[in-house]
């Protein structure tokens, strides 16, 4: 798999209480396009494919990602990824690619993150152009990343070339209180051709436009989704004593909208 460091930048963060749950996006605005609600028995595969293996992903990270249904149920509802530690630490990591992908719009999830150091969950798209051009000439836009010891902060950021990795441009969005983890909420980028703006529970925190970011702006085709759970890596540490496992992460739903 292409290399795909996530780490954002060291912006400021900003502290926000989240609100209730914000209602769809108001249909003369934006027009569903595809949804995936998680309602059947089992992965729907017509929409979502599986990275796996245990590369590190270029991030130092230690868990192999598995195939469905490994590390990957449907239960109540919910798509539930489950990172474990057995001999060894397994997860999994699913994708759009080659299934969907889409130049602009709302790109929303509802998400309950698991929790501990070492823990890294991401609702993040990168370029369908990266298996020609490479990461991070393909841009990568994090939606939603969490490390276990930051339990109430979540980020959100931008990756190209000239400001990938730990240049990556992004901030953070702090609960004023309790932790991510201790209950759903809903993660969301409005993207333009100018313009991404990041939502957490309908709150904006964030807007990047090309003047933001010091190198070229390559969010003007198309993108795919991708939600994993890693383990360890660079950014979050590796899990310690504190951490517990199976950690899951659960999502209610996934939604893209566009205008």
């Amino acid at each position: 798999m292409i290399r795909s460091l996530r780490t954002p930048c060291l912006a400021a963060s900003l502290a926000a209480c989240a609100s209730a749950l914000p209602p769809p996006p108001s249909s003369p605005q934006w027009a569903l396009v595809w949804q995936d609600e998680f309602d059947g028995p089992a992965l729907d595969t017509t929409k979502w494919v599986a990275d796996t293996g245990a590369s590190g992903w270029g991030n130092a990270e230690l868990e192999r990602y598995t195939a469905p249904p490994g590390n990957v149920r449907i239960e109540n509802g919910n798509l539930v990824i489950e990172a474990r530690h057995d001999s060894t630490y397994t997860s999994a990591r699913l994708k759009t690619q080659g299934k969907a992908s889409w130049t602009y719009g709302r790109v929303e999830a509802r998400i309950q993150i698991p929790r501990g150091q070492g823990i890294w969950p991401a609702f993040w798209m990168l370029g369908e152009n990266v298996t020609s051009v490479g990461w991070p000439g393909c841009g990568e836009i994090d939606i939603m990343e969490n490390i276990g010891r930051e339990p109430a902060r979540v980020h959100g950021t931008v990756h190209g070339p000239g400001y990938s990795g730990a240049n990556g441009v992004g901030t953070s969005y702090d609960l004023h209180a309790g932790a991510f983890a201790d209950d759903f909420h809903v993660y969301a980028i409005e993207w333009e051709g100018q313009a991404i703006r990041w939502y957490v529970d309908g709150a904006l925190y964030l807007t990047i436009t090309p003047a933001s970011v010091s190198g070229t702006w390559v969010f003007n085709h198309r993108f795919f989704i991708i939600l994993n759970v890693a383990v360890g890596g660079y950014w979050p540490g590796n899990p310690d004593a504190t951490s517990t496992f199976p950690q899951v992460m659960r999502v209610d739903y996934v939604r893209v909208y566009q205008r």
